[in-house]
């Protein structure tokens, strides 16, 4: 029931990555871990007081703060995202290992500062963007990884998405938005991967498991009193059996991050430290293709970014930086 387990003991040192939501659950287990194997850590966080508190823990396990750092995102917020970058981009020399984390499950229906439906609005578009807005510095930094944490909730097959009602706002059900936003997490890894080739960057999407997090405090379910003071007590073992702590719920991104027999694996689907089959409809190539032309749209992304540019210019780009970068061996 606990899943696989990274037994992996390979070092880090001069590595940078970043995590977000990593100030708590799956995230800052993740970053623990990391942290522990000598990367520069950057827990990027919404939450400016619990990421200190996060930075803090982490710091005091580890006794060396250099190696771990705090910048503010908000990924339902394309202004933040934009801003993090930058300051990402002016602070740091590099980005080895991006881990797209955060998310949010099963909300009331609710819009992003930009306007989007939640679910579809942080859980994708806001790593969509800071994912392309970081693919510059990544490429510089090759070979180096993009691990999207995904659902099996993808494999519901009312997870397909509706193109021409991308925000569910005819029909809000906050379960099936939240497995559409999970299948576009798996659609937008296969592009990515595709987009991709022959910069010495990888994008991988991982299923975490069911993991005992804050992420399903929005179920309706644990909210009547009849299940909150009664039944869930009673379930309370049951649950702990049949669910992964948040230390298991994060081995599959600890994997995808260190694994070296992954360094060219790229466009897959993990669950359990180990490669699995994504739903059939999460690689339907069309569909990947017009969710990555819908979101570029949605989100404003530059006509000039890397997405633009075909692979060989990327992979030129990629042999030009590996020559004045220090440490440029991939985690």
């Amino acid at each position: 029931m606990n899943g696989g387990v990274c037994r992996i003991t390979k070092r880090l040192d001069g590595k940078t990555v970043v995590i977000t939501g990593a100030n708590t659950g799956i995230g800052k287990e993740t970053a623990r871990d990391l942290i522990k194997r000598g990367a520069r850590v950057v827990l990027a966080c919404r939450d400016r007081l619990r990421g200190e508190e996060a930075v803090q823990e982490l710091c005091s396990e580890v006794g060396k703060p250099g190696l771990v750092a705090l910048y503010k995102l908000d990924l339902a917020n394309i202004s933040s995202i934009h801003t993090f970058v930058e300051e990402f981009i002016s602070k740091e020399e590099r980005l080895d290992i991006l881990i797209n984390n955060a998310g949010v499950m099963w909300c009331p229906y609710a819009r992003t500062d930009d306007g989007f439906e939640m679910q579809i609005g942080v859980n994708h578009l806001g790593h969509f963007l800071l994912t392309n807005l970081l693919l510059d510095k990544m490429v510089a930094s090759s070979p180096s990884r993009i691990i999207n944490l995904t659902s099996i909730a993808h494999y519901d097959k009312r997870a397909l998405l509706n193109f021409d009602d991308l925000m569910n706002e005819n029909n809000y059900q906050p379960a099936i938005a939240y497995a559409q936003s999970k299948l576009a997490n798996v659609l937008f890894t296969k592009e990515l991967a595709r987009r991709l080739e022959g910069t010495g960057v990888t994008a991988n999407a991982v299923h975490p498991g069911v993991v005992r997090t804050e992420l399903g405090r929005y179920m309706d379910i644990l909210k009547r009193p009849m299940v909150r003071y009664f039944l869930f007590p009673m379930l309370q073992p049951i649950i702990w059996l049949v669910t992964k702590s948040p230390t298991q719920g994060s081995q599959t991104s600890i994997y995808c991050a260190v694994a070296d027999e992954l360094v060219k694996t790229s466009g897959k689907y993990f669950s359990d430290c180990a490669e699995k089959d994504a739903a059939i409809f999460a690689n339907d190539e069309e569909s990947a293709k017009r969710l990555w032309e819908m979101s570029e749209k949605l989100v404003h992304l530059d006509d000039v970014s890397l997405s633009k540019k075909p692979a060989s210019s990327t992979a030129a780009s990629d042999e030009e930086s590996s020559q004045v970068n220090v440490s440029s061996n991939g985690p």
